[in-house]
């Protein structure tokens, strides 16, 4: 038995807008823009991606699932993510080596240190 990695589900109040904010944020690309589901991937034919479906709820609490991002240049990449519209978020980390952003609807994901080549 073997299982493979599709995709991670995001409820979204507005699913284009956030799918296009993170194809924007990855540099991904769109490969599903219905109505009901706005897909992304790293590439048209590479998984995982991020499948981004409308709510009429709004986001409440902190994130039980976050994703992680490990950057060459962590001062730059934040840099770069705040311009594109995500906000620094506190959810009670603490001084940290990591950053925690929230993406244009509140969803929570932290941009680690910078990657250093393993030896």
């Amino acid at each position: 038995m073997s299982l493979v990695w599709e995709q991670v589900n995001v409820d979204a109040h507005d699913a284009e807008a956030l799918g296009r904010w993170w194809a924007e944020a990855l540099g991904w690309v769109v490969v599903n823009d219905a109505p009901d589901e706005y897909e992304i991937r790293p590439e048209k034919d590479r998984l995982p991606g991020l499948l981004f479906s409308p709510v009429p709820e709004g986001k409440t609490v902190k994130n039980r699932l976050h994703l992680d991002f490990r950057p060459d240049d962590q001062a730059a990449e934040v840099a770069r993510l705040l311009a594109l519209g995500a906000r620094h978020a506190d959810v009670g980390q603490g001084e940290q080596s990591w950053v925690v952003l929230e993406d244009p609807e509140g969803n929570e994901f932290c941009v680690l240190g910078d990657h250093r080549p393993r030896t």
